[in-house]
């Protein structure tokens, strides 16, 4: 199934001038966590601090510090905190393009698009108990020491490393996916685009079980296997996470955030915004700020 533009991130990783970008992850510090989403391009994690619960596609799993994670295009990820653990992570998304996905040679047929169609997965945490880990560990610092260096001649290097790095993957980290099994993310996969696209309405489990042509039950059943919550709560982080975009990026009045959010009551809003992030809307606003 190719995912509908609603789900996919508004927001623009690459251009053809500069086909990747760079972003740093500190959960629940700056966010509450990461919620389900796609874009088109790769994603490249390194975990720096602490530990948290990654869900790639259907398979959900804890990465740590030191582990590295590849998400191929396409695929719904999200990333949510273990209880008294911080999650601090790097994030490069890249084009395709910048590995050659566009050619037609025998190793971009033989050994990138099965990645990008998802026919073969990659390893969820690669870890020290990898077999090529220190190899791989060396491949991702280098390349996000190009990243960090932000100059057209280190963009060559960084294609080059990329292009490394999948060999090296290539040889330990992949296996063929059994095309048989259920894959409930997709199953969900309209109600998640629904949510999205809809934070300012009034969303129930109803709604979101036709949207999806599921019993009330077995959705239920479907989102909590593919999300690790139950909907609603999914639902609730979304908007909170949307709601604390617009604290730091807007000047707009709380309350006016709140509607634009999907809450018709402030006070509930408050006391939303606070059970989830530590702190008041207007506490969180003035940090950011600061």
């Amino acid at each position: 199934m190719i995912p509908s533009r609603e789900t996919k991130e508004n927001r623009q990783h690459s251009t053809p001038l500069i086909p990747y970008s760079y972003y740093s992850v500190n959960i629940p510090e700056s966010l509450n966590n990461v919620p389900m989403h796609w874009h088109s391009e790769f994603e490249l994690n390194r975990i720096l601090r602490g530990a948290g619960e990654f869900i790639c596609g259907d398979e959900r799993f804890t990465a740590k510090e030191g582990e590295v994670l590849l998400i191929p295009p396409n695929m719904l990820h999200a990333a949510y905190p273990l209880e008294n653990h911080e999650l601090v992570y790097q994030v490069l998304v890249f084009h395709p393009a910048m590995i050659g996905a566009n050619t037609n040679d025998r190793c971009t047929i033989e050994c990138i698009r099965p990645i990008i169609n998802g026919s073969v997965q990659v390893s969820n945490a690669i870890g020290p108990e990898s077999q090529k880990y220190d190899e791989i560990k060396s491949s991702v610092d280098c390349i996000f020491s190009c990243v960090y260096g932000n100059l057209p001649q280190l963009d060559l290097l960084l294609k080059s490393e990329l292009l490394r790095l999948f060999w090296l993957l290539d040889q330990t980290e992949l296996s063929t996916i059994d095309d048989t099994s259920i894959s409930y993310t997709e199953i969900i996969r309209p109600a998640l685009e629904y949510m999205t696209k809809n934070l300012q309405e009034t969303i129930t489990i109803d709604r979101l079980a036709d949207l999806s042509h599921l019993s009330k039950s077995y959705f239920m059943s479907c989102f909590k296997k593919a999300v690790g919550m139950g909907a609603i709560e999914h639902l609730t982080h979304l908007r909170i996470n949307a709601a604390c975009d617009a604290l730091s990026d807007t000047n707009k009045i709380i309350s006016e955030i709140a509607f634009s959010c999907g809450y018709s009551n402030l006070s509930n809003f408050n006391r939303q915004f606070k059970q989830i992030m530590g702190c008041s809307p207007k506490e969180y606003r003035k940090r950011k700020a600061s």
